[in-house]
Formats: structure tokens, sequence, C-alpha cells
């Protein structure tokens, strides 16, 4: 890896917790409206208002709120109760309220690389709510560039590297979604390495079995280091 010039990190259940405060929210949610259908029945609604509704919000607690809101009316009938909808709202707020719990290792991780390459944060979300979490996570120093992007496609990776000015195989993109973090860089010539965090987001998850030169997996962040 001797071209490796920029090694970039994803945010969520990469740097930090973010995945178990959406399903935490999600089974109370599913618990406030069983009255209409059972749990799962619930849950799999909001799932696919979450999905057509990404080109429009695009991710974040924001757009989940008004996908739970959305799933409510449809899922009651249009008959949800003011008071139920006030209920909703204050679940995203306590969402975005929620302390930054970091993952194990991370700091220390950035702490052995920073310095020897250009680190960069490039993570999906809304941009109010991503730049918060950075400021609070105590992790903002390490980084020479933040990429907070409406999407993780191909196209977005490489807008992002043609800014950074390298080239693909300059980059290194570690994070814990094979869809949007390991799959669009190797298909640009880029490094992708998977940490696996222990709980996916549905619309995240790969069924294959990835193979290629530049794909690495390690079980925590700190793996990274002996390859480098």
């Amino acid at each position: 890896m001797n071209k490796l010039k920029v090694i970039a990190f994803d945010a969520d259940d990469t740097l930090w917790v973010n995945e178990p405060y959406f399903q935490e929210v999600e089974k109370k949610f599913c618990e406030m409206m069983e009255d209409y259908h059972p749990q799962h029945t619930i849950s799999r609604e909001l799932l696919k208002i979450e999905i057509a509704n990404l080109s429009l919000y695009g991710y974040g607690v924001k757009g989940y709120i008004l996908s739970m809101i959305e799933a409510a009316l449809h899922i009651s009938g249009k008959t949800l109760s003011i008071e139920a909808i006030q209920k909703i709202l204050e679940l995203g707020k306590e969402m975005l309220e929620k302390p930054i719990e970091l993952l194990d290792g991370v700091e220390e991780v950035l702490q052995q690389l920073q310095g020897k390459y250009r680190l960069v944060v490039a993570t999906k979300g809304d941009l109010l709510d991503q730049e918060r979490k950075l400021k609070k996570s105590g992790l903002e120093k390490y980084f020479h560039h933040i990429e907070i992007m409406s999407d993780k496609q191909e196209a977005d990776y490489q807008k992002l590297i043609r800014h950074l000015d390298i080239a693909p195989e300059e980059f290194m993109m570690i994070g814990n979604s094979l869809k949007s973090d390991v799959l669009p860089v190797l298909k640009l010539g880029g490094i992708g390495v998977h940490v696996p965090y222990h709980t996916t987001w549905a619309h995240e998850t790969v069924e294959h079995k990835v193979e290629h030169e530049n794909f690495y997996q390690f079980a925590h962040a700190n793996e990274v280091l002996a390859v480098l």
C-alpha cells in the first residue's frame, strides 16, 4: 500500500454508536402502533416507507421522523391522534439528543494514523446532525476533511476522490457497510475495509461474499494498522 495517501472513515457505527438508537426507537414505535397491526408488520411497513423516502429526505434522523409519521398515518388509516404524532416527534428529538458513544479503540487508531495519512470522514446523513455528532465526539481534530454525502454511490466517491486530488488507488475507505462503504470504492479501484458492526440497517445488508484483491475485513478497526 505504498501509494496510499488518504484514509476515509464512515461515521455512524464505525466511529460511534448509531444503529442501536434507531432500533430502540423503532421498537417503541411498533409498540405504540400495535393496536393496529402486529409489530413485525409495522416494522416492515416502516422500512418500506423509509426506503421510498430516501430520494426525498436522504439519510438521517429527520427523514426517519417523517417516515414514522407517514407510516403511522398509513397504518392507522389516517385516524392517528395529535398526541401520537407528538409522541413520534418526541422520540425523534430523543435520538437527536443522544450522547456520542465512541466505539472501542477508534480514537487510538486515529492517533496512530494522524500525520502519516490524510484522514477524512466520509459519511451519509443529515448535515446538521452529523456535524453536531462529530463536534460532540471530540474526534474532529484528527480529520483533514469532512464529507457529509447525500449518498454513497460510485459517483459520490468519484467526486470526493477528485476533490482530494488523488487517484482511486491512493484512497482507502473504512466502514461497517459493505454496500455503502466498500463495494463502490472497490469498483473505482480504491481499497475497501469492512469492519462489521453487530447490528446493521436492513437496507445496508449485502448477501453475497466479497472477493477482491483490495478488500479487507477486520473484527476491529485497530487491525487495519497491521496492513499499513
